[in-house]
């Protein structure tokens, strides 16, 4: 058997491409207005933390008194996150080898040279460069005042006392680094900073944070939708006739109806469809189009009883 590698292009698909419900939109201009986070839950693959890049670029096309950037600033939570993470990361190892090392030539390792702005501080820092002490806190954020979104993915990912850890800090928008002696970094008052925070509800996050929050849940798309979002993510230059795609989607929507464990996201659809393009499907006999989709089934299922319970979709 021969492996073939066939270059594409727009595996990655752009902000462009992302199709915003009017709710979602609208939750998101309201969580923009209050000057609140918006939350966002709904079932892996279903454009959560691409809604973020979606919303950096479409604020970054703007004119007007806010400057975003046209990419997020992202977080991406883990098990071992403390409030901290999100707004510094302070490296003490490196800082403890550095001052060994310069002890020989008397000179002190300063502390600030091995502090690092993560996602949030960057942003908060950004809407007001000018305002820190560069001889306390050297940064690269250039002189002008910017708006960024942060994306905070997968939150309920951290510690149950993350969320309550950092609710002064994300309501006031600013937060103290404690190996400065409490040196306080504060937001300007001429930019924006738009927060986006994504749940797969793995666990309940604290009614305190909710109440902070703006809320979204994204549904499933239907079937027009999932036709709308093939469409677009393929992009025009695809070979694929409507009718072929409704026919692949009927088929995604069985499978997913069947399956017991993971049922695929929209994510895995684009994929799947992808892939059966790159085989070039569209001009196969109907048999043979069965083949491949039969062959290409673990772009969807993920599980053992998944493939199982799957297998009468194709006739298996």
């Amino acid at each position: 058997m021969s492996i073939q590698i066939h270059a594409s292009a727009a595996v990655t698909p752009s902000a462009d491409k992302y199709i915003m419900s009017d709710d979602l939109r609208n939750a998101v201009e309201v969580a923009i207005a209050l000057q609140q986070p918006l939350l966002l839950t709904g079932e892996p693959g279903t454009g959560k933390t691409r809604l973020a890049f979606k919303v950096a670029a479409d604020l970054a096309q703007q004119k007007g008194a806010f400057v975003f950037h046209d990419k997020p600033l992202i977080f991406n939570t883990k098990t071992t996150s403390a409030a901290r993470d999100l707004f510094y990361t302070y490296d003490a190892l490196a800082h403890f080898q550095a001052a060994n090392i310069q002890r020989s030539n008397a000179q002190a390792a300063a502390t600030a040279d091995f502090i690092e702005l993560q996602a949030l501080g960057k942003a908060i820092a950004a809407t007001h460069p000018s305002g820190i002490d560069a001889s306390r806190l050297p940064t690269d954020l250039g002189k002008e005042p910017h708006s960024s979104v942060v994306l905070i993915d997968e939150i309920d990912k951290a510690p149950r006392d993350f969320p309550n850890d950092i609710l002064s800090e994300i309501e006031q928008y600013e937060f103290q680094i404690k190996e400065l002696d409490n040196y306080t970094i504060r937001k300007g008052d001429t930019q924006r900073v738009v927060v986006i925070m994504t749940s797969n509800s793995e666990k309940n996050l604290p009614d305190a944070f909710l109440r902070r929050c703006v809320f979204y849940h994204i549904p499933f798309p239907d079937k027009d939708q999932l036709l709308a979002i093939a469409k677009s993510q393929l992009g025009d230059a695809t070979r694929y006739t409507d009718e072929l795609l409704l026919q692949l989607i009927d088929k995604f929507r069985d499978i997913r109806q069947q399956a017991v464990r993971k049922p695929p996201a929209t994510a895995e659809l684009v994929a799947w469809l992808r892939i059966l393009e790159m085989r070039d499907i569209m001009h196969r006999k109907a048999d043979e189009q069965q083949s491949y989709l039969r062959d290409h089934l673990s772009v969807l299922v993920k599980t053992r009883e998944d493939m199982e319970a799957v297998r009468g979709v194709f006739g298996i």
